[in-house]
Order: C-alpha cells, then structure tokens, then sequence
C-alpha cells in the first residue's frame, strides 16, 4: 500500500487538564493542536482513553492522538489506536518534549531508546521496541537546579511562550514535511544545530 493510501497515526505526548496546559511536558499537545487548526481536524472524539480526529493532510490519511491517560501510561492508549486502525509503528509519528535538546531545537528520529523520557518508556512496553519515528521539541534544563520532575510539569514564562508560538510553528511544518516527503527529508530540513525562530 502507497503511503498516500495508508492511514498514519501522529500522536502528541502530554498530561490531560487545565493544571498541565501550557507546561514544558504538553509541547506534544501543542504541536498536535497546531496540526488540527491548520488542517480542520477537531480532536475532540474521545475513545481508547485518548482524544482523537481523523482527516487528511495534503492527501495522506491521517489519525491525530492525544492520550488521556497520563504521561507515563501513554502507551496502551496508543497502540490500542494503533491495533484498531491497523497502523505499522512504522506509520506512527509521535511528538514529545526533551529536557536534552536546547530549548527552541526540534529533532526528528526514526526510532531508539526512550532517552529516559517516561512517555516513550511506556510505548516502548506497549509496542514491544522502539520502531517508530518521534518529533523532540527542545524544552531544556532548569537553569535554577529545579528537579527534573518539578521542570517538566512547570509552566512556560511569558517570554517563552512567545518563543514557543514560533517553535510549535515549525514543529508542525515538520510533522508535514515527514508524512509527505519522509523522515530523513524532515532530518534534512530541520535537525539543525541553529535555533530559528
């Protein structure tokens, strides 16, 4: 099957609730918001302990997730989506912070490790490796020694949440980039050293 034909699932990594809105761990949420208002994909049907919306990006079919579940249990929901919909990880996209990426870098990988990142760790559990592809957004380290836990889950400051529009911008022109043109032209086009925003 053509990748225009497959659905491809692109799923943001993230906490639910008003408390967790606008912190360094929603930067998945937030870039799959970006995706759904600039492609009219409502994200709002609520099933496998996820929010999710179904509609096409420049043709290709597409399965927008934001699970529901927690953080560190963002795996079940996730490949139940998966399994339901009947899509390879190797069709998936999923989107999360990193403390270990300079905050305003984004970098795409096509598979590894969980780095750590409690998110991952779970998918890596729910899907048995680590074979699908992931968007970091780079979020940074407390620069005042905060714990990692206490960084993660705080808000942005104002400053970076100006910042931030323009990452999330780019975060979303890269989830295009690689459901049309693939993930080693997303790595060309924005694993840049060089912050732009």
């Amino acid at each position: 099957m053509t990748s225009e034909k497959r659905v491809h699932l692109i799923a943001g990594l993230g906490n639910p609730g008003d408390t967790y809105k606008k912190t360094r761990h929603n930067a998945g949420f937030m870039a799959v918001d970006a995706v759904a208002d600039t492609y009219s994909i409502p994200v709002e049907k609520k099933k496998f302990d996820a929010l999710i919306g179904r509609g096409r990006i420049q043709g290709r079919e597409v399965i927008l997730a934001k699970p529901m579940s927690f953080m560190n249990r963002s795996g079940f929901p996730i490949q139940s989506i998966a399994n339901y919909f009947r899509i390879s990880s190797k069709d998936m996209l999923i989107i999360h912070d990193d403390i270990d990426l300079a905050f305003g870098r984004i970098k795409i990988k096509e598979k590894g490790g969980d780095g750590g990142h409690k998110g991952l760790r779970s998918l890596i559990a729910a899907f048995g490796g680590g074979e699908f592809a992931r968007l970091r957004i780079g979020v940074g380290r407390s620069e005042i020694g905060m714990s990692v836990p206490d960084y993660v889950l705080a808000k942005f400051d104002a400053d970076e949440i100006k910042e931030m529009e323009q990452i999330i911008i780019r975060a979303r022109d890269a989830v295009v980039t690689i459901l049309c043109k693939g993930a080693k032209e997303g790595m060309n086009r924005f694993n840049k050293k060089n912050i732009i925003i």
